[in-house]
């Protein structure tokens, strides 16, 4: 399937009341059709893995196109260079977490670029580092506890951002560490703590809002 072939396949599921519920939750819909992820996902299993129509389809600078792109890209083909210029369109949430989680976990220099992504100081690169840490701790399977604890020197480091996607991206990234077992979930508490004494509105919020989930009974009794 050609590039153009599927923009016209991406503009016959266009909605009005799609980009509309997209807006009312904060994605910049200035350059998008308004198709849901859902109806994304069926044409990606229509055209499998493709890394050369990836690349075109990101650079049309359509929501829709770019979404779909980190669904059929092969992460053993993304470069540094690719991630770097990928990330710097990141315009909105979504499309930050969508190709972290559908794409940018899964390359081999991920934990990499995570150290150095905790640093930047735009609000969606800087967003990427700490959704890539959320992503790893759902998908995958592999990565010791160990290397998760050394996530939390930068969590806590980055506690006093106070913008909004970078807090919530925080927040998402502690959680998620501590739902992996019962001793990251012990560990990620004690963090939490030791955030929640920090001086700082965000770093407050994320440790209670952190601390609140991994105490509940549900996960308490997940994980035991």
């Amino acid at each position: 399937m050609e590039c153009e072939e599927v923009l016209k396949k991406l503009k016959s599921f266009a909605s009005q009341k799609t980009l509309y519920g997209m807006a009312r939750f904060g994605i910049d819909v200035s350059a998008a059709y308004g198709v849901k992820v859902p109806i994304l996902r069926k044409i990606k299993k229509e055209i499998g893995n493709n890394h050369i129509l990836a690349l075109k389809l990101w650079e049309t600078g359509i929501h829709e196109a770019r979404l779909l792109a980190s669904m059929i890209d092969d992460p053993k083909k993304v470069t540094k260079k690719q991630f770097n210029n990928w990330t710097k369109d990141f315009n909105s949430w979504d499309i930050c977490d969508q190709v972290c989680g559908n794409l940018f976990d899964k390359t081999d220099f991920v934990c990499e670029k995570i150290f150095e992504y905790s640093k930047k100081k735009n609000e969606f690169e800087k967003r990427t580092a700490f959704a890539l840490i959320a992503c790893l701790a759902v998908h995958n399977k592999e990565i010791k506890d160990n290397e998760f604890e050394k996530f939390f020197k930068i969590i806590k480091r980055e506690s006093c951002d106070e913008r909004n996607f970078v807090k919530k991206a925080i927040n998402w990234a502690l959680r998620q560490i501590g739902k992996r077992n019962i001793r990251l979930n012990k560990k990620a508490i004690l963090i939490a703590k030791q955030i929640q004494k920090i001086d700082s509105k965000s770093a407050k919020w994320i440790a209670n809002d952190a601390i609140r989930e991994l105490t509940s009974s549900q996960i308490q009794k997940r994980l035991k």
